[in-house]
């Protein structure tokens, strides 16, 4: 698939039939964390709604056990007040 040089594709028509994509229907391009993008028909609002869902998803995954679990809340509200953690004063 080529695109223009204003940046326009054509949808295959297997792909349009599938989505119920019709000349002025509204569609949605949703990117997901693993860098995948996703065509959704924006016109079935449950259909936008699953990929939006799948893309927040995908980075609650990429971000689990990211955080530093070492810190208690004291720690950090001393990080936040300009404070050493371990600081206490």
């Amino acid at each position: 698939m080529r695109v223009t040089t204003k940046g326009q594709v054509t949808i295959p028509k297997e792909i349009r039939d599938r989505l119920g994509i019709e000349p002025g229907s509204e569609v949605e391009f949703v990117e997901r964390a693993d860098g995948a993008v996703e065509l959704v028909s924006a016109t079935e609002p449950d259909m936008l709604s699953r990929a939006i869902d799948r893309s927040f998803e995908d980075w609650l995954q990429r971000v689990e056990g990211t955080g530093d679990s070492n810190l208690t809340a004291d720690d950090i509200m001393a990080m936040t007040r300009d404070r050493d953690v371990g600081d206490s004063h």
